[in-house]
């Protein structure tokens, strides 16, 4: 099962954090799905996975929110 974050009206940096919040109480390999419509987030988002080292699996657009798919890293 995969856990949902909704950081929709959220700005920079609050999607992160609550991203960062969920991931820190999962197992390695869990996943996340983060809502959010932070023009920011684009950038932020990717730019989080990559310094904390988790995978960045999927990022879409639907219906004006944007959808990141989240692996836990170690």
């Amino acid at each position: 099962m995969t856990d949902k974050i909704d950081a929709v009206g959220l700005l920079c940096p609050l999607p992160v954090l609550k991203a960062r919040k969920a991931l820190k109480s999962l197992q390695n390999g869990d996943v996340v799905e983060l809502h959010a419509d932070d023009p920011a987030a684009v950038v932020d988002v990717p730019h989080f996975c990559m310094e904390a080292g988790h995978a960045l699996v999927d990022s879409r657009e639907a219906e004006g929110v944007q959808i990141y798919v989240i692996r836990k890293g170690g």
